[in-house]
């Protein structure tokens, strides 16, 4: 019986334990109000922001976490490409 079940292929994990805590208290400052932005020093009030914050303290330390996602241009910027193209 065990011999006809497929084995999975294990992954390896994205992110480390050290992304994990500095994810984790990013969003405990964020609970507190007490994290901020960058260079504005804003009061960050998303989740998501916090997480984001995180990840790129974590990305500074040398924990393992995948690079950022490229960036994406929106319509506009496809239309004025497409304009430049074409004169």
């Amino acid at each position: 019986m065990s011999a006809s079940k497929k084995k999975r292929k294990k992954k390896a994990k994205r992110y480390g334990k050290a992304a994990s805590r500095k994810v984790g208290k990013a969003l405990h400052e964020r609970k507190r109000g007490t994290l901020r932005s960058g260079r504005s020093k804003k009061k960050v009030r998303s989740r998501q922001q916090a997480v984001a914050i995180g990840l790129s303290e974590a990305r500074l330390r040398g924990a393992k976490v995948p690079a950022p996602g490229k960036k994406k241009g929106g319509k506009k910027r496809k239309k004025r490409r497409a304009k430049k193209k074409s004169s």
